[in-house]
């Protein structure tokens, strides 16, 4: 609707823009959200922790947002004020680098016989948490005067929400703490907050953040050195986490020790919160499964169960009498299995080649169905009917050219 409203109301738009933007002035309306909840696939529903809140905000407000927010990336952008190892919301990066970096680092221990133990934190309810007044102090901290901080002040006071269930709606909550969920800001000034993080570890530790996905490496031979070394980074990065309002979750973060030596060698002990944090041989990170001699097999059968659930949309679509063209089966192919292939093959791709012929079968049998064609139909022929290449030279292509899609 905004955006076929004519000449004269833009410019009245516009207008308001400017006298909120000057005037120093929010609307108390668009400080208030509607809080959907989904439920988690898998969970208890009848927990409220199992549920997803979706928060819906006024789009005039987030239409404002969107503005305010490239003036100050490009703000924090223009003055490098963002740690080059952050990559979450930023123009031209995305999680490829911190998957990237972290395959790099673990390719190179594996090379130089070493061990690297990496440490996967998550931070518990990071948005809700996240220090209002520090925002502000570090928006102070980055030279900004004027409008823009004003603005980010009013827009994160009295924050209140109601939840919707089915058509009821709740009674009104004052969000005291937290950006607001929903939002296009919201994203910017938490990167902003957490942008802190990073000095306050040593140079013996390597750290990549994508927005709340955090990790920790050290490498070397001598595992004592290692396990000192994240101890000391531990208790830095919880000092951090008390002064700024985090909080780490000591039962969602992990350890993995990458090695590929054969001779026994202890595992390390470090404390979270005086808790240890769990060793284990495999982790979930940024959507890719990393395991601890980095053959990728169970992130691919992982990925093989996915994509055999979503075959089943095929198989029903590509009915003889009643299903859709060849050409709406490859459009529904591509979006639905060869999206989900084709996200971090840049990394999953340097596994076996027995490894990632698993997924072949889901690829021949999708195009079988897209096409029409025989089950003895050579395969060849598929990638001809259906102008798809192989997985084998998508992967090289994609290893080649890593901004390059299918």
């Amino acid at each position: 609707m905004i955006k076929h409203l004519s000449n004269s109301s833009l410019q009245n738009l516009l207008l308001f823009y400017n006298r909120i933007w000057h005037g120093h002035r929010f609307p108390s309306s668009w400080q208030q959200a509607i809080i959907i909840p989904i439920p988690k696939p898998g969970k208890d529903p009848s927990n409220p922790l199992n549920y997803r809140p979706i928060a819906l905000t006024n789009c005039l407000c987030k239409l404002m947002e969107q503005m305010v927010n490239r003036r100050l990336v490009y703000y924090l952008e223009h003055n490098k004020i963002l740690s080059p190892f952050q990559s979450g919301f930023r123009p031209g990066r995305c999680t490829i680098d911190n998957l990237l970096a972290l395959e790099t680092d673990i390719r190179t221990t594996f090379l130089k016989r070493q061990h690297l133990v990496a440490i996967f934190f998550d931070i518990g309810k990071a948005y809700d948490r996240t220090w209002r007044y520090g925002i502000l102090q570090d928006l102070f901290n980055c030279n900004l005067r004027g409008n823009l901080p004003i603005f980010i002040q009013n827009f994160l006071r009295l924050r209140q929400f109601r939840v919707k269930v089915g058509y009821q709606l709740s009674d009104l909550f004052i969000q005291e703490e937290g950006v607001p969920q929903g939002s296009v800001l919201s994203v910017t000034l938490f990167a902003l907050k957490i942008n802190s993080i990073f000095k306050h570890l040593q140079p013996s530790i390597k750290s990549f953040l994508y927005v709340d996905d955090l990790y920790i490496s050290c490498s070397g031979d001598n595992m004592a050195f290692i396990e000192r070394q994240l101890q000391i980074a531990v208790n830095k990065l919880t000092q951090w986490s008390i002064l700024n309002g985090f909080t780490f979750s000591t039962s969602k973060t992990s350890c993995v020790h990458f090695c590929r030596k054969r001779s026994l060698h202890p595992e390390p002990e470090i404390k979270l919160y005086g808790q240890v944090i769990h060793v284990v041989s495999e982790v979930k990170f940024l959507g890719i499964i990393f395991d601890k001699k980095l053959t990728f097999l169970p992130h691919v059968l992982q990925l093989w169960k996915k994509l055999d659930r979503a075959l089943n949309i095929l198989k029903v679509l590509s009915n003889t009498s009643w299903g859709a063209s060849r050409l709406s089966l490859l459009r529904v192919y591509r979006a639905a299995i060869l999206s989900k292939i084709d996200y971090g093959c840049t990394i999953y791709g340097s596994a076996r080649q027995s490894v990632l012929q698993k997924l072949n079968t889901i690829h021949h049998s999708a195009l079988r169905l897209c096409s029409g064609a025989f089950r003895t139909s050579p395969v060849e022929s598929l990638y001809v009917e259906s102008h798809e290449p192989s997985l084998e030279q998508t992967t090289q292509t994609s290893n080649a050219h890593p901004s390059l899609l299918f």
